[in-house]
């Protein structure tokens, strides 16, 4: 029976801290994470080239810090090229040394930027076509853009063709651990604030010229509707920069290179996602911005006095406005939220009066310090260009629990636009500014890239380490310590019921075996029970493949196929058991037959 047991600790980790939020299918919501092979060659040729280091000896031309696992990557793609040509290594070598030379304040890390924006010009491989228009491609990417032929030659001289898919399954299983999970919080977390979904297919309305019959000199004007996917594509990428975010918006493609295990719930990478919500947002109410443009376009003049390298594009302002404001008042409101229940749980357990006085006290302070971090966030905006974002935080603060589509009001939003009372905004926030900037340089680090994280994610993925390093005992004893404080965390449930799986493949007492596998179901059992609206349906799923394999392994089959079937009604959710499920019914199916 232990085989068919084994399974169980195969169920994906990618829930040990499965996002809170209802989002599941994320292609549903034009969301993609898969790798760009593209961009796996244009960077693997890059790591290729060598230079004459200081000693005469061979070194790379260019190296940056790669996460652990993109060093793993890095010396399997020396073996897998260890055969490459010397000479293209140099050629490669001696590119990169001159658009260095070019570029000599710049950082390695910051040097590939451009390379990455080339390889999205490029065809999709094995051709790596250049571009047939160039004339609207940005001075950056042009400035690489003969790289190019390097990168072909590369492609077809290295032996990385053979291995490209390989590494794509690669890369791609990397993906679906903390960076699919904590994109699918990411999504979840602004789609809930904004109350929206993202506008995955646009139409575009536009006139064209066609012939009038047989006539060649009649020209008919014709109106025609273009229907345009958008697309948010989260790129996991080996060999970019630990740390580092690369983000591309080319056309109706959003595009954001990360390294595989990026937690991007934890970066700048919430900006670029509310670009790709609001942009068609903005585009739709067109005609009301232009109502209101004499307005914004005095804001931007002003601005561009004290700043001339700021855009007089007035869209783009109103897009960046939008962007900063959705940033600083989710950032707010939902870390207000959660300090709030914190509190509410602290009083309940006050044993006195002043100890009562001094809990809202303290959180009366740290609202006021989450104000003043808004204030900064929004000055710094406003001072970039974005001179409408104090008036879409207001807007947005507004509406917070209404419950309301932003969609649906934007158009009411831009029309009650007045520039005459935005022009103060600096001075009227500049005490909530400098006490947040103190705040900041109290900290000794800025605020601005950190987010709202639910207090039981962080401490899962503490103990989660834990469970890597097989501390059975201590991960289960700090489990049910933060379950004492969250008696409806479905997540702390499945992580109690994945150890006790655990413990039971690990020994080799039936008794013992058995004991740990009744103490996981009951577990299980415990996520079925406290599961609501808002479970990651991905970890429903789990769950109910995990019981199913208990009830197996105790010969109830009967009851293990109705549990597969709950999973299967589940849906498909990315990182769940719908798969599982599936072949474990139809094994099962087929044992009674």
């Amino acid at each position: 029976m232990r085989p068919v047991f084994a399974t169980i600790i195969l169920l994906s980790l990618a829930v040990l801290a499965a996002a809170q939020g209802a989002v599941a299918d994320l292609s549903n919501y034009g969301v993609r994470i898969e790798p760009d092979k593209r961009v796996i060659v244009v960077l693997a040729a890059l790591e290729a080239g060598r230079i004459a280091g200081q000693s005469g000896a061979a070194e790379r031309a260019i190296s940056v810090p790669l996460s652990e696992k993109g060093n793993a990557f890095r010396e399997q793609l020396d073996r897998d090229t260890a055969q490459m040509p010397e000479e293209l290594r140099l050629r490669i070598g001696q590119f990169v040394a001159k658009y260095k030379k070019r570029h000599q304040t710049a950082e390695d890390a910051k040097l590939i930027a451009p390379f990455i924006a080339m390889a999205y010009s490029l065809s999709p491989a094995p051709d790596l076509a250049d571009p047939v228009v160039v004339t609207d491609l940005p001075g950056e990417l042009l400035d690489v853009l003969d790289f190019a032929p390097l990168a072909r030659e590369y492609f077809r001289r290295s032996g990385i063709s053979a291995k490209l898919d390989e590494y794509v399954k690669l890369y791609q299983a990397e993906a679906d651990g903390r960076l699919r999970s904590s994109t699918r919080e990411m999504v979840n977390d602004y789609l809930e604030y904004l109350n929206t979904r993202p506008q995955i297919f646009y139409r575009e309305t536009r006139k064209v010229e066609v012939q009038k019959g047989k006539s060649k000199s009649t020209v008919l004007q014709k109106t025609e509707t273009i229907e345009r996917e958008r697309r948010f594509c989260i790129v996991p990428e080996m060999l970019v920069p630990t740390g580092t975010i690369n983000f591309l918006n080319i056309r109706d493609d959003y595009y954001l290179v990360v390294p595989p295990d990026k937690d991007v719930s934890a970066s700048d990478a919430r900006r670029a996602f509310i670009q790709f919500v609001v942009d068609p947002l903005i585009l739709s109410n067109s005609k009301d911005v232009t109502a209101v443009k004499d307005g914004i376009k005095s804001l931007l003049d002003e601005r561009r006095k004290a700043d001339p390298s700021i855009s007089p594009d007035m869209f783009l302002a109103v897009s960046r406005s939008l962007v900063a404001a959705v940033e600083a008042r989710e950032l707010e409101f939902t870390k207000t939220n959660i300090a709030v229940n914190q509190a509410r749980e602290k009083l309940a357990k006050a044993a006195s009066d002043a100890e009562r006085r001094q809990i809202t006290a303290e959180l009366d302070r740290y609202k006021r310090s989450l104000a003043d971090e808004s204030a900064v966030m929004l000055s710094e905006a406003y001072e970039r260009g974005a001179v409408m974002a104090f008036y879409f935080a207001d807007q947005l603060k507004g509406m917070e629990d209404s419950g309301f589509d932003i969609a649906s009001s934007m158009r009411e939003i831009i029309a009650g636009f007045d520039a005459s009372k935005e022009s103060d905004r600096l001075a009227k926030y500049g005490e909530a500014r400098q006490r947040g900037l103190a705040a900041r340089a109290e900290r000794g680090r800025s605020v601005t890239t950190s987010i709202v994280e639910n207090p039981v994610t962080n401490k899962l993925i503490e103990i989660q380490a834990t469970i890597e390093r097989r501390e059975f005992g201590r991960a289960t004893e700090a489990l049910k310590k933060l379950l004492e404080d969250n008696p409806q965390e479905p997540r702390i449930y499945y992580n109690l019921g994945r150890i006790a799986s655990m413990e039971a493949e690990a020994t080799n007492d039936p008794n013992v075996e058995s004991q740990k596998l009744l103490d996981a179901k009951a577990w299980y059992g415990n996520v079925i029970r406290t599961r609501s609206a808002a479970t990651d349906p991905a970890l429903i799923s789990l769950t109910f493949v995990a019981l199913g394999r208990i009830y197996e392994y105790f010969d109830d089959n009967a009851y293990a196929l109705k549990l597969y079937e709950e999973a299967i009604k589940v849906g498909d959710a990315a990182g769940g058991g719908y798969r599982d499920a599936l072949a474990a019914k139809q094994r099962l199916v087929k044992k009674e037959q």
